[in-house]
């Protein structure tokens, strides 16, 4: 007799409706076993999210039933959630930098010292009990409530958590001063603390770097050793053909089916996400790099704490080229793309666009010598999630003509954003019902395109993409792809910074190696392979960048 399968969650039926008629999800019904490691796989916007969040009670469902092992439930929020040891690591976590790990964790379930442990003296209970005429039963948990914080041993319980689950962390650290991979473990160790046994992880590895990625794979394989259920959501094909049991994959808000992992493939993944064949290898025809665009001349850069990230770096990218930066974060490649766009002044060396010198603090004076940037975080420096999306696509150029008008172009000319936008909208094929939409009501990939049909409008002579392709699924990653490489055909120099090594490889010309703010090899991508780039980014292995960095 086969033995009957259990459910941690089994949604029936979910259908979710946003005010403005956008249906998030379409009849959805789910089914995840006890103990595996489900994987939730989609492009941006195919209602991955919405569908967990209704899980863990930040939206309420129109339609369908959920399961909590067998039990129907009704979740009004994610406290309901908590309490059936169902927990969420959200994409963008949410977590106060001011505060430590510790009180991070904590915070909403904090340890309060009791009455009991002494804090209290027995007088002032008896003094209380005769003046107020409670009864100690009733006024003693009251008391309980303002006594201060048992912060201590919250700690000791976060210190043996992390050490426990090969997630060692500080308890007394900040968050502000901790690397986002560190960030995501206060998150993980969070829902630990509470206890939780479903763990739901929003694109956990979309801001994590390679290394990183690793360790987070080793400790989701010991969770299902301990017999928790994790369901991650992502769009990405690597994390669950490496660690789901079985995999279900939406599109435009419905479900397409569940797969076996054992049983698919990355390919068959990515066509049911899109709808079509993805083509992983990206096409294209060698480069003819022409003149020097961009020449950085042993370039010294401070980060904000004053710092030197960046060591006389010294490089040239040149129109017709793609050259490609690799580096694990942190090693200086912000200060370094900060520096070029006029957002950071150089201790020393020199910058050159063109031959022109870029000094600091200038971005408006860098874009007008031809510079494009797309950057890493689309929603804190990328766009104006609360503007429409014809106004993100101005910004920047919103002073000059066609979209500025009146004596010194100080009146905004309606007519004129409009007809840009339409045409971007059309050009980019950016997912929009009108360009008078807001930003926020964007797909992180149609977002991503916004983005960069207002850079590439520009017309720029030098494009600085710094993580391009950062959280965005295989079709928009497919896409910028074959844009920085069309940008490349028409003359453009590209100087792109990934810590993705397939997307290095791929769309790169040259590849330049950075470790602590040195460039320590320059490589040609046909001559190198990932182990031999991993090696250098960790530190491994110095070499004199050679004369490839000049062919």
């Amino acid at each position: 007799m086969e033995a009957t399968t259990i459910y941690a969650v089994e949604l029936e039926h979910i259908s979710k409706t946003f005010p403005g008629g956008v249906q998030a999800n379409r009849d959805i019904t789910l089914r995840i076993e006890q103990g595996e490691v489900h994987g939730l796989l989609g492009e941006n916007g195919a209602g991955k999210t919405t569908l967990m969040n209704i899980l863990y009670g930040l939206l309420t469902k129109d339609t369908g039933r959920i399961k909590i092992r067998g039990e129907e439930v009704e979740l009004h929020s994610p406290l309901d959630a908590i309490r059936r040891g169902v927990g969420m690591v959200h994409q963008h976590f949410k977590l106060i930098p001011t505060l430590t790990v510790a009180e991070n964790v904590v915070l909403g379930n904090e340890p309060m010292y009791k009455s009991s442990d002494g804090l209290f003296h027995p007088l002032a209970r008896a003094f209380a009990h005769g003046f107020l005429r409670k009864s100690a039963e009733t006024w003693v948990p009251s008391v309980d409530r303002m006594l201060p914080m048992n912060l201590g041993k919250a700690e000791d319980v976060i210190r043996r958590l992390g050490e426990e689950n090969g997630m060692p962390i500080d308890p007394h650290a900040k968050v502000r001063d901790l690397s986002v991979g560190l960030q995501q473990r206060v998150e993980i160790i969070k829902l630990l603390y509470r206890k939780s046994d479903i763990l739901i992880l929003d694109e956990p590895t979309a801001v994590l770097t390679p290394q990183e990625v690793d360790e987070f794979f080793d400790t989701l394989k010991l969770f299902r050793k301990q017999g928790k259920t994790i369901i991650l959501i992502t769009h990405k094909l690597r994390e669950p053909m490496a660690l789901c049991d079985h995999i279900t994959v939406l599109r435009d808000g419905a479900l397409v089916g569940t797969v076996d992992r054992k049983k698919t493939s990355a390919e068959a993944l990515a066509e049911m996400m899109v709808g079509r064949p993805v083509i992983f290898r990206v096409s294209k025809k060698e480069a003819v790099p022409r003149s020097v665009v961009l020449e950085l001349k042993d370039l010294h850069v401070k980060d904000d704490r004053g710092l030197l990230k960046v060591r006389g770096v010294s490089l040239e990218v040149r129109s017709g080229e793609i050259l490609g930066l690799a580096g694990v974060e942190g090693n200086g490649q912000i200060e370094l793309v900060e520096a070029i766009i006029g957002l950071r002044k150089p201790v020393s060396g020199e910058i050159l666009v063109d031959g022109n010198r870029i000094t600091g603090f200038k971005p408006r004076k860098v874009r007008e010598t031809g510079v494009g940037y797309i950057p890493q975080d689309r929603h804190n420096q990328g766009l104006i999630l609360d503007f429409t999306i014809k106004e993100n696509l101005v910004l920047g150029g919103h002073y000059l003509p066609p979209y500025a008008v009146g004596p010194r172009s100080l009146l905004l000319n309606p007519k004129g954003i409009s007809r840009f936008a339409d045409e971007q909208v059309k050009d980019y094929g950016i997912k929009v019902k009108t360009p008078s939409d807001l930003a926020s009501m964007l797909s992180g990939g149609n977002q991503q395109k916004v983005i960069v049909a207002r850079v590439l409008g520009s017309k720029p002579r030098l494009l600085v993409a710094l993580q391009p392709t950062r959280g965005l699924d295989v079709g928009a990653t497919e896409y910028i792809h074959k844009l920085l490489i069309d940008m490349r055909d028409k003359g453009v120099a590209v100087f792109m910074v990934s810590a993705d090594l397939d997307e290095i490889r791929s769309v790169s010309d040259r590849i330049a190696v950075i470790f602590e703010g040195q460039i320590v090899a320059v490589k040609s991508p046909t001559k190198t392979d990932e182990k031999d780039l991993g090696l250098l980014m960790a530190g491994h292995r110095r070499e004199t960048p050679s004369a490839e960095a000049a062919t």
